[in-house]
């Protein structure tokens, strides 16, 4: 029974040694679960998005430079009409008395001025049988002297009269002018879509403000007015295409065109923290849609620059890292063209490529143009490179370079193995 009990101390002394021996073994490094994708080659466009509202490309507001009340509307709102369509009217009594009133001293001042050419032809006439007779030795000189006179009085008398003549229909024209502007015209083709005054209601005509009476636009073409901020203006040029969806006609995008930039900038709370700036951008749709009415909201997405063949990754597959905390060999790529990383610099954008080895190497790059979904890189990955996407919370804060990774839905919790 010695040997027997011998051996069963062996084993058991032999299995204490092995547990200890594995226990002592080092164990692998845990792998981080995360989402992987492949960078690619593919056309990517950066497109600036805005809001704005829906207006027509040309609106007048009409009203009047005079006062008076509202005699006739002989339009109704939503009305179609066409350049030089009498509109409205407003009381014209007043104003046809005015040009009465300038008529009849217009008449009479030509009147005068006929009588002083009358004149002028008797007194001519009377000097010259006065100079015929100084030549005949019958009259005087002194005769002649006073005949000369009332000829350059005569004249005097019509070029008076010829002025107020002139005064006159300068009245008549100004008169008829004012009478002209009772009568409210189109100024073009186009619908009226917002009447402000009701027949029977006084207009009070200045020329430093207006009393509208109503508006009407140019509906056949429209346009949409956004803001963009500095940084996204640089990108836009006149004649570049926008998609333009609006909320009343939901999964319809109309084509427009960008035509107007603004070059001056709006601030908003200049001088303090929040301060904002923005420019003036306008997207014409060259035709109406069916539908559509100024005033509606619109959302804009305008196609600033495309590349052809770029490489494209996942936007959320870039992220940064402080640039003296990269390894030296952060930038090394074949083929790439980035140097290392200053010491000037606060922060590089980086990716983690995965490697043969399983691991997750980082590695700066240079990026190009971005859509809602794709970030191009200019220098420092190639196509077919797998590189790390996510989870967000991993890529960028967890994840360091050499890390072992595993593709899974990185909603796995890290763990031995």
């Amino acid at each position: 029974m010695t040997w027997w009990k011998t051996l069963v101390g062996l084993v058991l002394v032999s299995g204490a040694v092995a547990i200890t021996a594995a226990g002592l073994r080092e164990r692998p490094e845990p792998a981080e679960e995360v989402s992987l994708s492949e960078a690619k080659r593919a056309d990517i466009s950066r497109v600036i998005a805005g809001s704005g509202k829906l207006a027509a490309s040309t609106t007048v507001r009409i009203s009047s430079n005079l006062s008076g009340d509202l005699t006739e509307l002989r339009v109704l709102q939503g009305d179609r009409v066409t350049r030089g369509q009498v509109l409205g009217r407003i009381d014209r009594r007043r104003f046809e008395a005015s040009v009465r009133q300038a008529s009849a001293a217009t008449n009479a001042s030509k009147a005068d001025a006929r009588a002083a050419e009358v004149e002028v032809a008797r007194t001519t006439a009377e000097l010259q049988r006065v100079d015929g007779l100084l030549a005949k030795g019958i009259s005087s000189t002194a005769d002649r002297e006073q005949a000369r006179a009332a000829v350059d009085a005569a004249e005097a008398r019509l070029s008076a009269a010829r002025q107020r003549a002139v005064q006159a229909g300068a009245v008549l024209e100004e008169s008829l002018t004012q009478l002209g502007k009772t009568t409210l015209v189109s100024p073009m083709d186009g619908t009226v879509i917002e009447l402000s005054r009701e027949v029977g209601e006084r207009v009070r005509g200045s020329d430093f403000s207006e009393d509208v009476v109503m508006t009407v636009a140019a509906l056949a073409a429209m346009e949409v007015k956004l803001e963009v901020s500095e940084h996204e203006v640089i990108h836009l040029r006149q004649g570049q295409k926008a998609g333009v969806t609006l909320d009343a006609l939901e999964g319809q995008v109309f084509v427009g065109e960008v035509v107007e930039l603004a070059q001056k900038a709006i601030i908003r709370n200049a001088g303090s923290e929040a301060e904002v700036v923005s420019f003036a951008v306008v997207v014409a749709l060259p035709v109406r849609p069916a539908g559509a009415l100024p005033g509606m909201n619109a959302e804009v997405r305008i196609t600033a620059d495309t590349h052809s063949g770029a490489v494209t990754v996942p936007v959320q597959a870039v992220t940064v890292r402080p640039a003296k905390e990269l390894p030296e060999q952060a930038a090394e790529v074949e083929g790439g063209a980035l140097k290392a990383a200053r010491p000037g610099d606060a922060l590089a954008r980086v990716v983690f490529v995965v490697g043969e080895d399983g691991r997750a190497h980082v590695r700066r790059v240079k990026t190009g143009i971005a859509s809602d979904t794709a970030l191009e890189i200019v220098e420092g990955l190639q196509a077919g490179e797998k590189v790390v996407d996510g989870p967000y919370r991993t890529l960028a804060r967890e994840l360091k370079d050499g890390m072992r990774v595993e593709e899974g839905d990185g909603k796995k919790p890290r763990g031995r193995g």
